[in-house]
């Protein structure tokens, strides 16, 4: 015997499908309106101040304003998307990786983002946006504190305008983490391959003078208490912007920094951002260590939410110990 069909709907049934409604951008449509209200309103005003003006031309201007201020069809699309990345690196804190190239570096820098960001927003005040990847030759770099920046040996070096806009974000509180992810692969004396295609990377950067992270610097106490910074990888110096000398007659509490201490950059080799990377169900991606990775890993989430702590707070921490001498000077 036949299955029994269910039986037909009535033909006053409303049918409705289950595809999502199709978003429309109206940005240009409202910005023509109100290029042409605002065209009324001149007309009103000097009719109403008893001059006549000659409607023609009048009208020709508005419809050339109209014109202009209208984009482009095949751009209109494109502008959206824009708009909407750059609101949501202004609004929010946002961390940026660079684009390699390689697909797989790529991946884990994302992921590796991604599980920083969640750590970010359960254990501090800081709740980081989605990461996004960043173009060094045409994105806005300005908005991101911090951009990541995994080191390969394929990646072509910066174009002469790249190098000019990394300095100028480098020089106005910008913050760079070069990794160059081969701490496994360095004997002593002899850098890793990558370490020697950074080199090559940085050759039109104007970087300053490179020193080791000493024990007491403000990078180790941010946010944790750190003495080492391992990643998927452990072993390899941590270098960042080697601390002026103060001579004998320097006060340390008004020593100025344009930069307000923060380093421009951070250069290691322990591929942080693999022992960071989650896929999107929260689960890790990459083994970490030998005998006691989970500690490893750990350790490495610790250094990094110090970085991101260092890159918003600069030299916060360091001036908490010259309170004292403040509080003396204000009183005096």
């Amino acid at each position: 015997e036949p299955p029994t069909l269910a039986p037909s709907p009535p033909l006053s049934a409303v049918r409705e499908g289950l595809n999502e409604t199709q978003e429309r951008p109206l940005a240009a449509w409202l910005l023509s309106i109100a290029v042409i209200l605002l065209m009324i309103d001149l007309l009103v005003a000097l009719w109403l101040s008893g001059r006549r003006p000659k409607f023609a031309a009048m009208t020709g201007a508005a419809l050339l304003a109209v014109v202009t201020a209208m984009p482009p069809q095949a751009n209109a699309q494109d502008l959206p998307r824009d708009i909407e990345r750059a609101l949501a690196a202004a609004n929010d804190t946002v961390l940026a990786y660079v684009i390699t190239g390689d697909r797989q570096v790529d991946r884990l820098s994302e992921a590796g983002l991604r599980g920083l960001s969640n750590v970010l927003a359960a254990r501090t005040a800081i709740e980081p946006g989605e990461p996004m990847s960043v173009n060094i030759e045409t994105d806005d770099l300005s908005l991101f504190p911090m951009i990541y920046w995994p080191v390969t040996e394929g990646q072509a070096p910066p174009s002469t305008e790249a190098a000019a806009r990394l300095n100028t974000y480098l020089r106005t509180g910008g913050m760079v983490i070069f990794d160059t992810r081969d701490a496994h692969l360095a004997t002593p004396g002899q850098p890793g391959p990558n370490t020697r295609a950074l080199r090559r990377l940085a050759a039109d950067l104007d970087l300053p003078p490179l020193g080791p992270v000493r024990e007491d610097h403000v990078l180790t106490r941010t946010f944790y208490l750190l003495d080492r910074f391992p990643g998927r990888w452990t072993g390899g110096q941590v270098w960042l912007e080697a601390t002026r000398p103060r001579g004998p007659d320097d006060d340390p509490a008004l020593i100025a920094d344009p930069n307000d201490g923060v380093s421009p950059v951070i250069i290691g080799a322990a591929d942080w951002a693999a022992s960071w990377a989650i896929d999107e169900n929260g689960d890790l991606l990459v083994p970490v260590g030998r005998a006691n990775g989970a500690r490893q890993r750990e350790m490495s989430f610790r250094f990094g939410v110090n970085a991101v702590m260092y890159a918003l707070t600069g030299n916060y921490k360091s001036d908490q110990v010259h309170v004292p001498a403040l509080l003396e000077r204000l009183g005096n």
